[in-house]
C-alpha cells in the first residue's frame, strides 16, 4: 500500500510548478484585476459600464450561443468517434486514432487559414457544390458564425474524446450480456443501457467544451472577419485597439471568474463520479 506524500515532499515536488504558475499566470491576472478597478480612477465604474453596455453584453451573449451550439455539435461528434475508438474493429480503432491525433499536430493557425481556404466564396466545398449543380452562386460560409463553429468544433472534437472514450472503457461488458439476454437488441441496448452509463463522460466534455471555447480568439478571429466578435477579440480590442485598458480589464476578470466557475463545477463532478466509482 503506498504512503501519502508528507507535506514536505509535496512542497519539494509541487513546489516549482506551483512557483512557475504563480509567476506566469497569477500575477499577471491579478495586475490586470488591479486595472480593472483602478483605470482610469480607482472605482468599480469599469463593471457598471460592462453592465450597461450593450455591445459587451450583446458580445457575451453571442459568446455564450457560440459555445454552446459549439459544445453540442462537438460533443455529439466526438461520442461518435470515442465509441468507435473503443469498440470498432481493430482497422476503425486505427483510423479513429488519426482522427484523433493528426489535428494535435496541427496548429490553430493552421488550421483556421484552412478552413478560410475550404470554405470561402472560390474555395472548394463552394466550387464543389457549384459544379454539381447544387447550388448557382457561392454559400457564404466564412466570415459569419457558421465558419466560427465549423473552425471551433474541429479543433475541439479531440479534447472531448478522451473523457467519453474513459468513461466507455471504464464499463462492465458483463452489464451489455445480461441486457441482451433479458431480449434487448442493439439499439435499445446502446440507448437504455450504454448512452446512460457515460452519462459523466458526457458531463465531462461538456464542461471541457464549453471551458475552453469561452477562451478562442485565433479562430473566430479569422473565420468570423470581425462580424462574429467573441470575448477574448473584444478584449483585443479594448485593450489594443480602443484603446480603454480599465473596460478591457474588467471583461477579461469577468470572463476568467465564468471560467473559475465552470471548472470548479468540473473538479466538483469529477470528485463526486470518482467517489461514486470507488464504492
Amino acid at each position: 500500500m503506498r504512503k501519502p506524500l508528507s507535506s514536505l515532499s509535496f512542497l519539494v515536488l509541487a513546489g516549482p510548478l506551483l512557483a512557475f504558475l504563480t509567476l506566469v499566470y497569477l500575477i499577471p491576472f491579478l495586475g490586470v484585476a488591479q486595472w480593472s478597478i483602478t483605470l482610469p480612477e480607482p472605482g468599480l465604474t469599469q463593471y457598471q459600464r460592462l453592465a450597461g453596455d450593450p455591445l459587451v453584453l450583446s458580445v457575451f451573449l453571442r459568446t455564450f450561443r457560440i459555445c454552446a451550439m459549439v459544445t453540442v455539435i462537438t460533443v455529439i461528434a466526438a461520442y461518435m468517434i470515442a465509441y468507435v475508438w473503443v469498440r470498432g474493429t481493430p482497422l476503425q480503432q486505427r483510423l479513429a486514432e488519426l482522427c484523433i491525433l493528426i489535428p494535435f499536430w496541427i496548429s490553430v493557425l493552421t488550421r483556421a487559414f484552412g478552413w478560410l481556404a475550404l470554405l470561402s466564396n472560390r474555395g472548394l466545398v463552394n466550387s464543389w457544390l457549384q459544379s454539381l449543380g447544387f447550388i448557382s452562386e457561392p454559400l457564404t460560409l466564412v466570415r459569419n458564425e457558421f465558419g466560427v463553429i465549423i473552425g471551433m468544433t474541429h479543433f475541439l472534437i479531440p479534447f472531448a474524446v478522451f473523457p467519453l472514450a474513459s468513461a466507455m472503457r471504464s464499463l462492465d461488458e458483463r452489464v451489455f450480456l445480461a441486457a441482451r439476454g433479458m431480449g434487448a437488441g442493439p439499439q435499445r441496448i446502446f440507448w437504455k443501457v450504454f448512452v446512460p452509463m457515460t452519462f459523466s463522460g458526457i458531463i465531462g466534455a461538456t464542461l471541457i467544451v464549453f471551458v475552453f471555447a469561452l477562451g478562442f480568439f485565433v479562430t473566430p478571429a479569422i473565420l468570423g472577419g470581425g462580424r462574429s466578435v467573441m470575448v477574448a477579440e473584444l478584449i483585443y480590442l479594448r485593450m489594443f485597439q480602443s484603446p480603454d485598458w480599465g473596460l478591457g480589464a474588467a471583461i477579461s476578470v469577468t470572463l476568467v471568474v465564468i471560467v473559475a466557475v465552470l471548472m470548479g463545477l468540473l473538479f466538483r463532478y469529477a470528485r463526486l463520479g470518482d467517489t461514486g466509482v470507488s464504492k
